[in-house]
């Protein structure tokens, strides 16, 4: 008996969104998407009960993760991305030896990956509350509750269970039920909060910085303190770099206008219908083929990376030098440092005399973190493209499926294999590289509000695909032979 039988009982039993009969209306897809976004910044701002606070373990991937530091949601979609992460390998090793266009090999590998990120809830959330000392007990709960300080720990552990599981099936509500998906929806809306606040957040604000518009409108006004004279190196360096923020203005508009460009640039393969004349189509190949979400799985890898340096920082103290150096629970030396990721300018311009490292190691860790970020983006946007159907092979067969044939070339699914092998290979590659170039340069120059590159990329790029996902919705309603046409 294979391991698919034998995990069957359970894979097939674990809990589930029923899927919607029949066409679900426009109107109703926006209302269950709204109410789940309602409950999301609901949740984020429901803390933990009976946890001190401390910072944040996640720091600069927390946009990324999209949850709310000591919140309910606290590691957000982090056990969704890495449980997608073991499956992307597994996968790409063909270890699985699931068929995804089998039914039954469809409902084993949903309940596979639920199961896989029940395992890293367990596997990233006990070693946070009870080993790496990130949430300890409230003192005065402790004294009154049952098990003590121990006690409170396995509390504040089941809430954080709670709202990732809540994650889970929010994300399996809008996948069924609304438009989208919710895990880029919960980027955004988590990216999008950022961006806000670092543009119109007002001054005396309690735990927020002053956005641009209202440092401007200081410095317009006159009423800016402690600004050097604009004319000078100093002040020219404050409007760039300081509170003026000119850079990250400059660097976010250049991601959104570099996004949407790449977005729009395609290679168009004709396509012909094999039976009614004159019935003519396109097959767009995008730039960026895979889109920006294989990027969430490049920087999980480095946030449960930079999660187990801080985990064995807590524990073990100080480690070997070539490991891991830690300061304030950041990593100033070592394995550790070359490996975490460039965020922000202070991190590398040594001239400013704002980096304690030498200048061949601030270039040593940007050439690591650029490396792995173009050639992981490569990587997980091939294994993107295969395990969801969007190589050659599966592109072939559904165009065969569809009626369709390229003109001059005989109607064969191999033949119309070897022609998409032309294109989708090399583009998926260039595309996934391109995405890790901008992801470490927009980091690099910062950006409005402080989110990362990654961060800023997936929201400019999820939201351009809810855009066209809901202006073919809207077509469909207006239309309902197209939606049967295309299946719906």
């Amino acid at each position: 008996m294979g391991w698919k039988e034998a995990a069957e009982p359970v894979l097939t039993r674990m809990p589930s969104v029923r899927r919607p009969e029949g066409h679900v209306p426009f109107k109703r897809k926006l209302t269950w998407t709204g109410g789940v976004l309602l409950l999301y910044f609901f949740l984020t701002n429901v803390t933990l009960y009976g946890a001190n606070q401390t910072t944040d373990i996640y720091g600069q991937f927390r946009s990324l993760l999209a949850g709310g530091q000591g919140s309910v949601l606290h590691l957000g979609i982090g056990p969704i991305v890495t449980a997608s992460i073991v499956l992307q390998l597994l996968g790409g090793a063909d270890l699985l030896g699931l068929d995804t266009d089998d039914p039954r090999d469809q409902v084993l590998y949903q309940g596979l990956q639920k199961l896989l990120v029940v395992v890293m809830i367990f596997l990233t959330g006990l070693p946070m509350v009870f080993a790496g000392g990130f949430f300890p007990a409230d003192p005065q709960l402790a004294g009154s509750f049952p098990g003590g300080s121990f006690g409170v720990k396995w509390l504040i552990f089941a809430q954080i269970f709670v709202g990732a599981i809540l994650v889970l099936f929010m994300d399996e509500i809008i996948s069924k039920w609304g438009v989208g998906s919710g895990i880029g929806l919960f980027i955004v809306a988590g990216v999008s909060q950022k961006l806000i606040a670092g543009l119109f957040a007002w001054q005396g604000l309690p735990n927020t910085n002053p956005g641009l518009v209202p440092r401007w409108i200081a410095l317009v006004t006159g009423s800016a303190e402690n600004v050097p004279s604009l004319l000078t190196g100093q002040g020219i360096q404050y409007l760039l770099l300081g509170g003026g923020q000119l850079l990250a203005l400059v660097t976010t508009v250049l991601i959104f206008a570099i996004v949407v460009y790449a977005e729009s640039v395609r290679v168009e393969i004709p396509l012909s219908h094999a039976r009614v004349k004159g019935a003519r189509g396109r097959f767009p190949v995008k730039l960026i083929y895979a889109s920006v979400l294989p990027m969430i799985l490049v920087r999980a890898l480095q946030a449960n990376i930079q999660f187990l340096g801080r985990i064995l920082s807590s524990q073990l103290g100080d480690l070997p030098a070539w490991l891991g150096q830690y300061s304030n629970g950041q990593p100033i030396g070592g394995l550790f440092y070359y490996l975490a990721p460039i965020r922000g300018r202070e991190q590398w311009m040594w001239w400013t005399g704002s980096v304690a490292q030498e200048p061949w190691q601030i270039l040593l860790r940007i050439a690591i973190d650029l490396g792995f970020m173009v050639i992981g983006g490569a990587i997980f946007a091939i294994f993107w493209v295969e395990t969801t159907d969007m190589g050659p092979e599966a592109t072939a067969k559904q165009i065969q499926n569809s009626g369709m044939q390229i003109p001059g070339f005989r109607q064969n699914t191999g033949v119309i294999e070897k022609v998409m092998e032309r294109y989708i290979p090399q583009v998926t590659v260039l595309g996934g590289a391109l995405v890790g170039l901008l992801a470490v340069l927009a980091n690099m120059l910062g950006t409005i509000g402080g989110v990362s590159g990654t961060g800023l990329l997936l929201t400019v790029s999820i939201t351009y695909k809810l855009y066209e996902e809901i202006a073919e919705e809207q077509l469909m309603e207006m239309h309902p032979m197209m939606r049967e046409m295309f299946g719906g």
